[in-house]
């Protein structure tokens, strides 16, 4: 199973989880249940796209790889976290995260408008009006799609 994995570059940016030891960091403060669920699912050596949103030039920047399934996300424990929430408690957490490591970064971004142009991408999850998941699945031919971009 292949993944994307969006976040805003001023939060939390590809050279951020570059600059941390050993090029890993965990997944943290994503509070939406679609995608809760997906991190859920993610299985240790599965390979993300790491994609920068809500910026001048939004796109694919990297890819990533899970190095730690599910585990609660302590944010949502901590009342000083912005990810805090007071209805997750440590006996029945709603929240998760996953620990991911940097395995490469483009050279080049892979522009949201690059994407859309692409026919044979439009199925993509990511592409789909409305579609604002942080995380979300990419199938296995639009993951070669996209590599084959990155070259």
């Amino acid at each position: 199973m292949y993944w994307l994995m969006k976040s805003e570059p001023t939060t939390f940016s590809i050279l951020d989880l570059k600059s941390k030891p050993q090029s890993r960091d965990q997944w943290e403060g994503v509070r939406n249940y679609e995608a809760r669920n997906y991190l859920k699912a993610m299985k240790q050596d599965e390979l993300a796209f790491f994609y920068h949103s809500n910026c001048t030039v939004p796109g694919i920047v990297g890819i990533m790889k899970v190095t730690r399934t599910a585990w609660p996300d302590r944010t949502a424990f901590d009342p000083s976290s912005a990810y805090f929430d007071p209805q997750s408690i440590s006996e029945n957490p709603r929240w998760y995260c996953v620990e991911v490591e940097l395995i490469s970064s483009f050279s080049k971004i892979i522009s949201l408008q690059q994407l859309r142009r692409l026919s044979s991408l439009s199925r993509m999850r990511l592409l789909q009006k409305g579609s604002r998941l942080s995380v979300m699945p990419v199938r296995e031919a639009e993951w070669e799609m996209i590599l084959s971009l990155a070259a």
